[in-house]
């Protein structure tokens, strides 16, 4: 008898543990209003995505542009610099005088008139 109440037993208990896997069931769809709002997050994010990189280039070429003037700047500062220095050599006092004495010019202090610099 021991063995027919131990079959029962164990068939009562296969019995429930199948009542509990049943229960677990669940059924998960996405609702049409969902799918909406991911396509239209998706979407979103891949618009932002293009303008962050058409942006990007933008900045790149706007750099780009400023350097190339930086570069043009520094040349013409370089050039400017090279012809003050030959306006200075070329109007020294000696230099003018020597012309001055070539040319049949001769200094006369009444006409000579002081600048001061300021």
């Amino acid at each position: 008898m021991s063995n027919l109440a131990r079959q029962l037993q164990q068939n009562n208990s296969v019995q429930q543990q199948e009542v509990q896997i049943t229960k677990v069931q669940r059924h998960a769809k996405v609702s049409p209003g969902e799918k909406i709002l991911y396509l239209l997050l998706t979407a979103f994010i891949i618009f932002m995505a293009v303008k962050i990189v058409t942006v990007q280039a933008a900045v790149y070429e706007v750099n780009k542009e400023v350097q190339e003037i930086e570069r043009t700047i520094q040349k013409h500062e370089k050039i400017n610099a090279d012809l003050s220095m030959q306006v200075d050599e070329l109007s020294r006092y000696e230099r003018v005088w020597k012309k001055a004495k070539e040319l049949g010019l001769n200094l006369n202090e009444n006409n000579v008139k002081v600048v001061e610099n300021r």
